[in-house]
């Protein structure tokens, strides 16, 4: 029997078929189907018995940031980073007055330790001066640290004023990482200058008064917020903190709780 042209023309249907994503055996795909002018993908598998259609859809390429897009991301990091900054800053402040101030307990430990052991302060001589406390200030704390430490240099040499004679070590500190810029320890002898000094997490030398009469009284070097005037202790520690100033170099009138005195970390308080 002839078939129609009508018939024929049906018959004459494109059949495209594009298999992908095949994942353990299982194979699935689109059937696109020409039909006439109307086009339709179906969605088939193996293990289905039902062919669903769906919309035809276009794949396109990822679009990329615009310039615009990218400057925008940028302007936000750099405003969080920013803003983040100001803290980090603080809580790295806060890490180093916590350093110094453990650095100055173990500094009045160790020379408290001394005197139990020799039944004197590790200071040369006696009391010539009024108020008769002895100051170690800027730069200048090394040959007492020598003691401490028994390292046989200045105050400690037996051809000085061999003032450790029984080679105790009262105090470990290591040695700062750059001697050009000595923080947190002690400053290696490659810097003739400040080689021996005790420097704090800013680098800055640490200040001591001691009780050199021995009477168990210290006057404050700071005039408010820091205490009594006089202090009933045998020796303390303070540390000028960030800005590496401060009024208790100088005299007893400054207002620790204001100014250049405000940063500074005290062993008393």
């Amino acid at each position: 029997m002839k078939r129609c042209g009508a018939c024929k023309n049906r018959s004459k249907k494109r059949l495209r078929l594009r298999l992908f994503d095949v994942v353990g055996g299982k194979t699935s795909g689109w059937l696109i189907i020409h039909l006439f002018s109307h086009t339709a993908l179906v969605d088939f598998s193996r293990n289905q018995n039902t062919m669903k259609a769906s919309p035809r859809t276009s794949f396109q390429q990822p679009r990329a940031f615009t310039l615009i897009e990218l400057l925008v991301v940028i302007s936000i990091i750099a405003i969080l980073a920013g803003l983040s900054f100001p803290a980090f800053t603080a809580v790295q402040n806060a890490a180093r007055k916590t350093q110094a101030k453990s650095d100055e307990t173990q500094i009045v430990a160790a020379i408290k330790a001394y005197y139990t052991e020799y039944g004197k302060y590790p200071v040369p001589g006696a009391a010539t001066s009024t108020p008769d406390d002895y100051w170690i200030v800027a730069d200048n704390n090394s040959y007492l640290i020598d003691v401490l430490r028994a390292d046989g240099q200045g105050w400690d040499s037996p051809t000085g004023s061999n003032l450790n004679p029984r080679r105790v070590t009262f105090l470990e500190v290591p040695y700062a990482k750059d001697a050009n810029n000595p923080r947190s320890g002690i400053c290696p002898l490659s810097n003739a200058t400040k080689s021996g000094n005790y420097y704090d997490p800013w680098g800055n030398s640490y200040r001591l008064r001691i009780d050199w009469d021995y009477d168990n009284i210290i006057k404050n070097p700071y005039g408010q917020n820091a205490g009594n005037t006089t202090l009933n202790t045998g020796v303390i520690v303070y540390s000028v903190g960030k800005d590496g100033q401060s009024d208790a170099d100088n005299g007893y009138t400054g207002n620790k709780s204001s100014g250049i005195n405000l940063d500074d970390v005290i062993s008393w308080q």
